[in-house]
């Protein structure tokens, strides 16, 4: 059944087919649909012991954030609380209740699923970070003062 939601053409083996299977799995109390299936709830205690061995709720995070996903403060402007419908009744459990969004990640839409890719950072891209400038440009001073006609400026 829930090989038959995901009827996209995707590897079944990347994350994003991956949370689908989790999230579309009644298995799982731990991670589901917000009440508008517009976002996934985490609920932080139940999910290190049904999906994971040893505590990787960060590696688990730093994925979703690579792939776009974005934190939702609950309560917040445009926040879809946890409400009724399938896979969004109230809070499990006793601890914290982590809202996730992506505008490639709805309930009843796998077809969007395509559009999920990893964020990557090119060389020459905005998205370099200011550090990594830093040290191309650090490498450039270095090369220029190791040149014969570098002149000590």
């Amino acid at each position: 059944m829930e090989e038959a939601l995901l009827s996209t053409p995707i590897n079944p083996n990347n994350f994003p087919a991956k949370l689908w299977r989790l999230v579309n799995s009644p298995r799982y109390r731990s991670i589901r649909w917000d009440g508008r299936g517009e976002g996934l709830l985490i609920d932080q205690p139940l999910f290190e012991p049904e999906l994971f061995k040893t505590t990787n709720f960060t590696s688990f995070i730093r994925q979703l954030n690579l792939y776009g996903f974005r934190k939702v403060v609950l309560g917040g402007p445009g926040a879809a609380g946890p409400g009724p419908g399938p896979g969004g009744g109230g809070p499990a459990g006793d601890g914290p209740l982590h809202h996730f969004h992506s505008p490639h990640f709805r309930r009843d839409q796998p077809q969007l699923l395509v559009h999920l890719k990893r964020l990557t950072n090119h060389p020459g891209q905005h998205g370099e970070t200011l550090s990594l400038l830093k040290y191309k440009n650090l490498l450039g001073v270095v090369a220029g003062a190791c040149s014969p006609s570098y002149s000590g400026g």
